[in-house]
């Protein structure tokens, strides 16, 4: 009977919860997306994909300890736990041949300190460190300046 009640009491209350809810509507407040649109609520086109460089110089690195930005545009590479894409050019093995910058020794290391023989499962996701680079429009004001010592 006490459970009955408590249930009971404890519908009640979330009805009254959701009588007092706000009724959603487009109003944002003020806010607007970044990509300027101020109907937050209705789904904006997206836009076009951007356009990446092919195969150039590498970039400069902006603070010390940066993972290096991809130079080349990578759509449609697959990097999963089977294979990965960026290791067919950037293996020791293959680096030489692809004329490209072979993979860090320290992607071959564990956390303790250990090498491996083959690339660390913590450093095979490539994309979690190193993204490619586009000449694209900043969402946002930008005022970073780079380490001196890199310039």
């Amino acid at each position: 009977m006490k459970k009955l009640i408590g249930a009971m009491l404890a519908c009640l209350m979330a009805g009254s919860l959701m009588a007092a809810a706000p009724e959603i509507t487009n109003s944002t407040g003020g806010l607007k997306s970044e990509r300027g649109a101020t109907d937050l609520v209705t789904d904006a086109t997206a836009a076009p994909l951007k356009n990446f460089r092919k195969d150039g110089a590498p970039y400069d690195r902006q603070y010390m300890h940066q993972p290096p930005l991809i130079p080349h545009d990578i759509r449609n590479y697959e990097v999963d736990t089977k294979v990965n894409k960026c290791l067919a050019c950037h293996s020791f093995k293959n680096a030489s041949a692809m004329k490209a910058p072979k993979i860090s020794p320290t992607h071959f290391e564990t956390r303790d300190g250990m090498t491996l023989g083959d690339v660390s499962p913590r450093r095979y996701f490539c994309l979690q460190c190193h993204v490619p680079q586009a000449d694209a429009k900043p969402l946002v004001e930008n005022t970073f300046k780079p380490v001196e010592a890199l310039n």
